[in-house]
Order: structure tokens, then C-alpha cells, then sequence
């Protein structure tokens, strides 16, 4: 069976398929900034304080994410999702060899090649989505944090890549961000998570605080469980807290960004506590004028 047939696809959108004929480097760029700007509003906007020679490499590195991605969450089938995640990787791997054949490759091949970057960050993320197929419960944080360093932090050092910073200084101030955005979206998504037949919670957690999976089930925010999701915003927050001198090492337009992201986890966890906690009876969401105001400032900073 050809890459192409795999029966996966067919939960996809169709333009994720390999196409039967390469694209040019111009259409594959194309394709991947289309994709950036029409999957996620918050990655457009951090664009904007970017140089612009630097936003093809953003969007191809966004679009190789966005797809893995979906590979991992979007088939609804464990081993169809194992068998794309497998076929991705082989597109990896023929992207370092030189033969490129979906756009998001053939596109993502300039950026590896202007940026140096190793294969290891694009093969880690493609190990936490197909971890996702095998594992739903996490018994430690250490557990959880571990799945962070597969799942977050390398798009984090590929950011870093993309922008001329290799060494691990930068690199582990970016992994505490990383790990944070990962945290906060976790506390954020517990009814979500829990509809896909995940919990990233830690069970020792639930154990300490008395909350049993059936209370997320029933949606019972119990005070046992509002206690619990009280310690996991204040934890997730010092996590944030240990990446944010990151923005003074690097280049102002590249310390926005870092910023905006920061700010906006630090936003999705004051979004949590204004709610009382409650995240199973509705998702915790950034207001409009919230988002609005961390944009102006992003914006100020960079005007000053």
C-alpha cells in the first residue's frame, strides 16, 4: 500500500495527503503560510513582531506542528494515527536526505538547511503524538513533565533554531515556557482531555486532593478538585516564572514574541482562578480585551 493510501488520510483533510507531484519551493511555502494563518489566530498575530525574512521558516515549522499534530488527535483511531505518525516520519527523514515530497517538507527543507537545525526536535514530537495513542493516564508530574519534554519543548528549540540560538542556556529557559504553555493548556482542557479519554492531571494528585476520575466524568467541581486545580495553576505558574528571563537573552523582536506567549499562558492560568477554579463546566477562555491588551503592549514594546 502506497504512503498516500493509508487509511488514515481519509479522517484528514484532504490537502494534508502526500501529493502525487512535488510541489515547487514556491508553492510549498505558500501552502504552509496558509496554513499558519488559518489554523491559528495567535500565531498570525506573534508573526507581526517578527523580521520578515524570518516568517517562512515560522510558518513551515508551524505547518510541520499543525500536521503532526493532527495526525496524533484528529484520525480517531490509535493504529491508523501510529501508521500516519510512522509515514510522517519517513517524510522526515527524506527531507534531511534531500527528497522532499509533501509541501510541508519541501518547504521546510530551506528552513533546516538556512537554519542548521537537527533532525532530534522534529522526531521528539512525533514520539509524544504517538505516546498518545498508547498512554492516557499519568501517575507522577515528573510523568507529566517528561511527556512535556516530547510534546512542548522541541517547538520551543526550534524556534531557537529558527532564530540563531543554539546553546543550552537558551535552550532550558525555553523548556520551562514550554513546559508552562503545556501545563496551562492542560488545566485549561480537563473536560476536553477527558472526552478524548485523557486525563494529564497526575493520579497521585488526584489521590492527594481526594478527587476521583468520575468527578471529571460528571463535571463535579467538587472543593476537593477545586483545591487540586488550585495547586496546579500556582505550580504551572512557577514554571512560567523560571522561563522568563528568557526574553532578556535574546533579540528584542524575538524577546516580543517570547513575551506575548509568556503573558498569554500567564493569561490562560488568571483565566482558571477567575472562574474559581472551575474548569469542567466551561473551558477557561482569554477574553477579548485581555488578548487585545497583551497585544497592545507586545506592540508599545516594540514602537519604544
Amino acid at each position: 500500500m502506497a504512503a498516500s493510501d493509508a487509511p488514515g488520510w481519509r479522517a484528514l483533510p484532504a490537502e494534508y495527503a502526500i501529493p502525487a507531484v512535488t510541489p515547487s519551493v514556491a508553492e510549498a511555502k505558500l501552502y504552509c503560510e496558509r496554513l499558519a494563518r488559518s489554523h491559528y489566530e495567535n500565531f498570525s498575530v506573534a508573526t507581526w513582531f517578527l523580521p520578515r525574512r524570518l516568517r517562512p521558516h515560522f510558518y513551515s515549522i508551524y505547518a510541520y506542528c499543525r500536521i503532526s499534530d493532527d495526525l496524533g488527535d484528529e484520525v480517531g483511531n490509535p493504529q491508523h494515527a501510529l501508521q500516519l505518525l510512522d509515514i510522517w516520519e519517513g517524510e522526515v527523514d527524506a527531507c534531511y536526505a534531500g527528497r522532499p515530497r509533501h509541501p510541508v517538507f519541501v518547504a521546510l527543507a530551506e528552513t533546516v538547511r538556512a537554519c542548521e537545525i537537527p533532525r532530534q526536535p522534529f522526531a521528539e514530537l512525533l514520539t509524544a503524538f504517538r505516546q498518545d495513542q498508547r498512554v492516557s493516564r499519568y501517575e507522577t508530574f515528573e510523568d507529566v513533565v517528561g511527556y512535556c519534554h516530547y510534546s512542548a519543548n522541541p517547538v520551543g528549540r526550534l524556534v531557537l533554531y529558527a532564530c540563531g540560538y543554539r546553546d543550552d542556556e537558551r535552550q532550558q529557559l525555553s523548556d520551562y515556557t514550554c513546559t508552562a504553555l503545556q501545563l496551562a493548556n492542560f488545566w485549561q482542557d480537563v473536560a476536553v482531555d477527558y472526552g478524548k479519554g485523557r486525563i494529564y492531571l497526575p493520579l497521585e494528585d488526584l489521590r492527594r486532593f481526594a478527587v476521583t476520575e468520575k468527578d471529571i466524568a460528571d463535571r463535579r467541581a467538587t472543593p476537593q478538585f477545586l483545591d487540586m486545580m488550585r495547586f496546579e495553576v500556582q505550580r504551572a505558574r512557577e514554571w512560567f516564572h523560571k522561563g522568563l528571563p528568557l526574553a532578556q537573552k535574546v533579540d528584542s523582536e524575538l524577546a516580543i514574541d517570547i513575551e506575548l506567549f509568556s503573558r498569554g499562558g500567564l493569561a490562560i492560568l488568571q483565566a482558571i482562578e477567575d472562574q474559581g477554579h472551575d474548569v469542567l463546566r466551561r473551558r477557561p477562555v482569554i477574553s477579548k480585551p485581555r488578548k487585545l491588551a497583551l497585544v497592545a503592549r507586545a506592540g508599545l514594546r516594540k514602537l519604544l
